[in-house]
């Protein structure tokens, strides 16, 4: 199955799709922010190996020491996404990804692979049950949900650093830390200020553009990371549906 799969390169980069937002219009910014974003990680041994389809069948990671993340950890691969979704389920496609991922790690000399994910499943957070299957456990712990999971070759395990696990800040405004990596975050900031200026709602927008802040954050993230009233309150990316639902405002 190997042979159906490539990996995203600096040659290939411009004429590839990004599988998450192959046509939609709205996130063609995103798509381009994202490949440049792209494009500096490479050097770093960031990989981004998807279907030789036109589909959302993917799977992106990268040397914990240089991934966007608050996690730190001894010779790790950290998995940023595994997608797979409509008609490719069901097939063997995240199977094949991840354990060519575990593969890799092993081949490079790495202690082992990690990933975000949470006790109850979560949108956008990669689903706990599927990597237990493959040896993944629970080595730490962040917030009342979020939970590390690492499949360790040698016994050495990554954690969380001490200050993802506060989970709160001092502001009490509506404060979004988003990355950009995930090509749908910039629609997703564009509604998120058209509707709270119009419903004259305080935000405060705060880039993760660099590694340093990335390990800096007093959360956790997956490119998206939302406060109010100085507590945390999801990892979900918003628009104007769920800022109504979730936060009644």
């Amino acid at each position: 199955m190997s042979e159906q799969f490539i990996n995203l390169t600096n040659e290939n980069i411009d004429q590839e799709h990004l599988c998450c937002a192959i046509s939609d219009k709205k996130h063609q910014t995103g798509v381009a922010v994202k490949k440049q974003w792209l494009k500096e990680r490479m050097t770093e041994g960031h990989v981004f190996r998807k279907l030789d389809e036109k589909g959302k069948v993917f799977i992106e990671y990268a040397p914990l020491e240089t991934a966007w993340v608050p996690i730190h950890g001894d010779q790790y691969l950290y998995i940023y996404c595994l997608w797979v979704a409509g008609s490719f389920k069901g097939k063997g496609y995240a199977k094949s990804l991840l354990e060519y991922c575990i593969k890799d790690a092993k081949e490079k000399g790495k202690e082992g692979v990690c990933v975000l994910s949470s006790k109850k499943k979560k949108p956008f957070l990669s689903d706990k049950k599927f990597f237990q299957k493959y040896g993944f456990e629970v080595v730490d712990t962040a917030g009342n949900d979020y939970e590390l999971l690492a499949l360790s070759f040698h016994g050495i395990k990554p954690y969380f650093a001490e200050n993802a696990k506060i989970m709160k800040i001092d502001s009490e405004e509506m404060t979004i830390y988003y990355g950009l990596q995930c090509p749908y975050i910039p629609n997703c900031i564009e509604q998120v200020q058209e509707y709270c200026n119009q419903n004259h709602i305080p935000l405060n927008l705060i880039a993760v553009d660099s590694l340093e802040k990335a390990k800096n954050l007093p959360c956790i993230l997956n490119n998206w990371a939302v406060f109010y009233q100085g507590t945390y309150v999801t990892n979900h990316l918003l628009n104007e549906t769920y800022l109504k639902k979730k936060f009644q405002l």
